[in-house]
């Protein structure tokens, strides 16, 4: 008890104190979802040159697939911190190092220099998350009402996904309208994600390897590049792509296989209708994958997979001191085709696809913290596209700032 004091005691002295503030979020004026890394509430002591900040994620979660449950478990779903510094004039760094599962999993999702040209023209190198849709850069857990990740960020493109390298981006405005952009080179994919333990075409299985942020496995590098326009009164919308060779085809001279290719499309959206204070947001994806001719068609070369997002402020007051507190209730659709086409030899389409409903009631007493319960219907079929395996699932728990 006397430990629990001293600590809030030290919580409470540095919320008074005048060396230290709250940074909500970067100088920019103008919000895309390119800004998400800087767009953070920060912990800013006066005189140090950084500042610090994080969020954790816990739930609960009862799940049952066809009928059967292994009871409720509790998870520590990710910590992650995050620093910035300003180290002179339009220079800048800024890392997030990621615990996920406890420490089962220790990454580095971001950690690069931005160099200010002109709001239009900024370099940035380092690792980088690659701008594919809009979640992978806006991942944050208190963002969200959902304690899963949407399916198409996670079980079709590798969501968090970041590799070394370098780019630039920038964006203007006239008016009420926003267009910004990004373009990148970095190390990319291999072999893994048509060579992965889940037997079939599988963009995440590429983050399982570390050596991508040492060299390139087949010295080709990954493009991607966004586009983003946004008007403030209507929604913003992004198209992005990403591509190159994923294969190791060459090596000392020597041709080891043709020269194979990812490829991936995105659009993303998000609005308020202001007269009711919904918020959307969606994202769809395709991919294509070059597959060799070897190969079983349970590895698909085409892939696509969508998810929106509707969450609608039912109650918004002032609880228990909690100036601005607001209660919602949201809903999301989740769709994802990991094996798009139909067998040569029947003409029957291939399954491998997965369909989930997930209706969720979320209470925020801030903007920074969100508590969520949210109950998830999922369908999904085999390969042969046999009945659907149906899992139910329960899940209550917080994400939260810091």
């Amino acid at each position: 008890m006397l430990l629990l004091l001293a600590t809030t005691g030290g919580l409470f002295s540095q919320e008074a104190d005048p060396l230290v503030k709250r940074v909500s979020k970067d100088t920019s004026k103008v919000s895309l979802n390119m800004d998400a890394v800087y767009n953070r509430p920060f912990l800013a002591i006066k005189k140090m040159p950084i500042a610090l900040g994080g969020y954790l994620e816990a739930n609960s979660l009862y799940q049952s697939e066809d009928g059967i449950s292994e009871g409720l478990s509790f998870q520590a779903r990710r910590l992650t911190l995050f620093m910035s510094s300003s180290i002179t004039k339009r220079i800048k760094f800024l890392t997030e190092i990621e615990f996920e599962d406890g420490t089962k999993e220790i990454g580095i999702e971001f950690a690069a220099l931005d160099v200010s040209l002109h709001p239009a023209l900024n370099f940035r190198g380092g690792i980088v998350m690659n701008p594919i849709g809009a979640f992978n850069q806006n991942h944050d857990g208190p963002k969200w009402e959902f304690v899963e990740r949407p399916d198409v960020a996670v079980n079709m493109l590798p969501a968090t996904w970041s590799n070394v390298g370098f780019g630039i981006y920038g964006k203007t405005h006239k008016g009420d309208w926003i267009l910004g952009y990004e373009a990148y080179l970095t190390n990319g994919f291999d072999n893994s994600i048509i060579d992965n333990e889940e037997n079939k075409t599988f963009l995440p299985a590429a983050k399982e390897n570390a050596e991508r942020f040492e060299e390139s496995n087949n010295g080709k590098p990954l493009f991607s590049g966004k586009l983003t326009v946004k008007n403030r009164n209507i929604a913003e919308i992004g198209f992005s792509y990403m591509g190159g060779a994923y294969n190791k085809f060459e090596e000392d001279g020597l041709t080891l296989d043709e020269k194979r290719s990812v490829a991936v499309f995105a659009i993303d959206a998000n609005a308020v209708i202001k007269n009711t204070g919904t918020y959307i947001v969606g994202e769809i994806a395709f991919v294509n994958v070059d597959v060799p001719e070897t190969f079983t068609q349970q590895y698909g070369t085409k892939q696509w997979g969508a998810f929106v997002d509707v969450v609608q402020p039912v109650l918004q007051r002032s609880i228990l001191n909690w100036e601005n507190a607001t209660l919602n209730v949201a809903a999301r659709l989740d769709y994802v085709d990991w094996n798009v086409g139909t067998f040569q030899e029947t003409g029957n389409k291939i399954g491998e696809e997965q369909i989930a409903i997930s209706p969720a009631i979320s209470f925020r007493p801030t903007a920074q913290t969100v508590f969520r319960i949210n109950y998830r219907y999922q369908w999904q079929k085999d390969i042969l596209a046999n009945p659907a395996a149906k899992t139910a699932a329960w899940l209550f728990g917080f994400s939260t700032y810091f």
